[in-house]
């Protein structure tokens, strides 16, 4: 989700850039989760023939698509947040997850 969040709302960007927004991800899960995205068609990735290489990532069609559904999570994830994870304290947050 990360992947297409950036892409949808920053636009494209090159394998160096992704990597540097998701400072958790390995190289070898980010190369993993683009290529299923680019096999599955959410993705489009140019390859430009200059040395040294350079590939960007952007979202196809399909991909863009899934932004409003994106939205909505992200604006569902707000509303948790500020209505429901603010209302508590450190303590009561502690004593939910203890036990």
């Amino acid at each position: 989700m990360l992947i297409l969040w950036h892409l949808g709302k920053e636009g494209t960007k090159r394998f160096g850039e992704l990597k540097s927004l998701m400072p958790g991800i390995t190289q070898r899960m980010l190369v993993h989760q683009l290529r299923e995205l680019e096999a599955h068609e959410i993705i489009h990735r140019e390859v430009y023939p200059v040395v040294p290489p350079k590939v960007e990532y952007s979202l196809t069609r399909h991909g863009d698509s899934l932004l409003p559904i994106l939205d909505a999570m992200y604006d569902w994830g707000r509303n948790y947040v500020d209505e429901v994870l603010d209302g508590k304290n450190d303590f009561t947050i502690a004593e939910d997850h203890s036990g």
